[in-house]
């Protein structure tokens, strides 16, 4: 009897009224103000079995009004169904509404691609009061969940794992984070496809580019683009290859794929058979970064373009927003006293409007990550950086975002080929007390470069610039599998 007391006593700081989050429900009489009320999105496909087990789980110690399912609603409809009747509520002069929102967190549950949804959706919704959010790792790579502190093993779905969870979450500390805007635009073709093609040629998931519509402000007459975002990476070369065998691996034999010590260990032997441990004869300096591409970066708001120079043995290129790649690697690393003052580096901050450019030559340069200190090439810190594909230099490029890879064709006629990487905005995630990442705004951190605030003449964009893409402007269709998101 006192343990069921002292749980119902734990978890009612958690715990969300019906009347708040299902609308024309008959307003409850409530007591008690929950401390840390939550909402909680699930990818049950995630993790093998562990998605499904954890939404079982959370729906058993929450009201199960709260804890939702991504396969069976997309989590735009049902944040912006709750926010809709909280500010009902407010109107109606409901305390308890107003309190809940100010006070409210999001779970999300799935791999990287699942997280980076939520994240999408809640920067879209642009709410006036937009939940922080703590994310359980259900993937492959984990890379935004150990970035935070939350750890990058499969976690236990049993009550008491849950529990736990749910107190960190209570206790964890809100931090910003930066987004990213990619965008990709070149000539129509006159014959071929141009489309990305993600694995197997399916639609591809969220943060993969998206075609963007003829009303778009960002479209151009004569010209094909696409658009797509980010928080931890974009990469291009032979680690995206490396990862698109994996996905389409996955998607032929998905019974081989229901755990993450065997998902790390299939990811390992693709890359052994992709030849990125001997790249230097698989992939010949012709189709190095540098003979693809020219790269240009910003280095700062309002400032100049500049070229950046690559060495012909720079075969994959890495644009970090989090201090994570690859399962827990930190690529940048902390950039010495000597760095800092000849290079103007500084330590990778996830909120200083700068992302990291790193280069690595093959498989064994990125061995080097696991030696104290270790470092791919550091490139650049950038605003902007922007890819110029030469005329007829490849048929095709592999291209990643956040875990999701595609093969980008790239027509033989055209030489104004574009990418293009620019800072978006920012967002608010929970931190737990083992975090990795750094704020530029925390005084413990390691001291930064001046980042100059935008200056209030510098053009605007248009509002679909602005829109990040997971809600409604960027919606994965309905027949779409997400269970591959990671």
């Amino acid at each position: 009897m006192a343990d069921s007391t002292s749980e119902y006593n734990f978890l009612k700081d958690f715990r969300i009224p019906d009347y708040i989050l299902v609308p024309e429900r008959e307003v409850e009489p409530v007591s008690y103000v929950p401390k840390c009320p939550v909402i909680v999105f699930i990818n049950s496909k995630s993790g093998g079995q562990l998605g499904g087990d954890l939404l079982v789980t959370y729906r058993s110690l929450l009201n199960e009004s709260q804890v939702f399912d991504v396969n069976q609603e997309a989590p735009d409809k049902s944040l912006n169904r709750i926010y809709v009747n909280l500010e009902k509520l407010k109107a109606s002069e409901d305390e308890l509404a107003s309190k809940i929102q100010e006070s409210l967190r999001i779970i999300v549950a799935g791999g990287d691609g699942t997280a980076g949804w939520l994240l999408g959706v809640v920067s879209d919704l642009k709410l006036s009061q937009p939940p922080p959010i703590a994310t359980v790792p259900l993937g492959t790579g984990n890379n935004l969940p150990f970035s935070f502190g939350w750890g990058k093993k499969n976690p236990g779905t049993d009550h008491q794992s849950v529990k736990s969870f749910l107190e960190k979450v209570k206790e964890a500390k809100e931090m910003k984070i930066d987004s990213w805007h990619i965008l990709m635009r070149m000539k129509a073709p006159k014959e071929g496809p141009c489309e990305p093609i993600a694995p197997l040629e399916l639609p591809h998931s969220l943060h993969a580019f998206h075609r963007v519509s003829e009303t778009d402000s960002l479209n151009m007459e004569g010209y094909d683009t696409f658009r797509g975002g980010f928080w931890n990476y974009f990469s291009m070369g032979m680690d995206a290859q490396v990862s698109y065998a994996f996905h389409t691996e996955r998607k032929l034999h998905p019974e081989k794929f229901k755990n993450q010590l065997v998902n790390q260990s299939t990811y390992a032997r693709l890359g052994c058979t992709q030849g990125w441990f001997a790249a230097s004869l698989f992939h010949p300096t012709s189709k190095s970064i540098a003979q693809m591409t020219k790269i240009s970066v910003m280095k700062k708001i309002g400032g100049h373009w500049e070229e950046l120079k690559l060495s012909n043995s720079i075969r994959s290129i890495v644009c970090l927003n989090l201090p994570s790649f690859s399962g827990g690697f930190n690529p940048w690393g902390t950039p010495n006293a000597r760095r800092r003052r000849d290079r103007g580096l500084t330590a990778p901050f996830v909120d200083d409007r700068l992302i990291e450019v790193v280069g690595f030559r093959d498989a064994w340069h990125g061995l080097v990550l696991l030696a104290p200190r270790g470092h791919g090439t550091r490139l650049a810190q950038a605003h902007r950086i922007r890819f110029e594909f030469h005329k007829g230099a490849a048929e095709h490029t592999y291209m990643r975002i956040d875990g999701e890879p595609w093969k980008q064709p790239l027509p033989d006629d055209d030489d104004t080929v574009v990418v293009e990487i620019s800072h978006l905005g920012q967002v608010k995630m929970l931190a737990a007390h083992d975090c990795k990442s750094k704020s530029c705004e925390d005084p413990s951190s390691p001291p930064a470069l001046e980042v100059e605030e935008p200056d209030s003449n510098e053009e605007e964009e248009g509002e679909e610039w602005k829109k990040f893409g997971a809600a409604d402007t960027f919606r994965i269709p309905d027949e779409v599998d997400i269970s591959h998101l990671s």
